[in-house]
């Protein structure tokens, strides 16, 4: 079992390369819509770039570790399983990243930590930045998010192992 985990995690050389690639591609992304949308001079564009960055840089090597575990043959189903896992951790972890910091900017007026109220207050936190995420941040990702996923699942498709 951890050996196929070992043998499906990517090398130095990929995670890095990859993870820094992954993460210029997921701030491209964000800035490229907001450009598109004419909302460069909004004055949080440099914290949103870095949000879709640092989330990219953290799914890409759980990405492409669950890919490798999950298309272990060459062809379409590595570029499908590619395709699934790096979508999905990119998105999953960038939106946990807006939600924890959305918690942080309310936690201020919050009840005080672990007691009843505070508890629901930091569950239906979390769910609102979630689906606000999901409403508005999730819009970043086209066009261009949506040709570099294309892009990575076609190189780790056909990349040799």
């Amino acid at each position: 079992m951890f050996r196929r985990l070992r043998n499906a995690t990517p090398p130095l050389s990929t995670a890095c390369f990859g993870s820094l690639a992954w993460a210029a591609a997921m701030a491209a992304s964000a800035v490229f819509s907001l450009w598109l949308a004419d909302r460069l001079g909004a004055p949080s564009l440099p914290a949103i770039a870095i949000l879709f960055a640092i989330g990219g840089l953290a799914a890409f090597v759980p990405a492409m570790t669950l890919a490798n575990l999950l298309g272990r043959k060459r062809g379409e189903r590595r570029f499908a399983a590619t395709f699934f896992s790096l979508s999905v951790a990119t998105i999953g972890i960038t939106a946990m990243l807006y939600a924890l910091h959305f918690r942080y900017y309310f936690s201020q007026w919050h009840a005080d930590p672990f007691t009843v109220r505070w508890a629901f207050e930091f569950a239906f936190t979390i769910a609102a930045a979630l689906y606000q995420f999901a409403v508005l941040g999730m819009r970043l990702y086209f066009p261009l998010g949506l040709i570099a996923l294309f892009a990575f699942s076609f190189w780790n498709a056909n990349r040799s192992r």
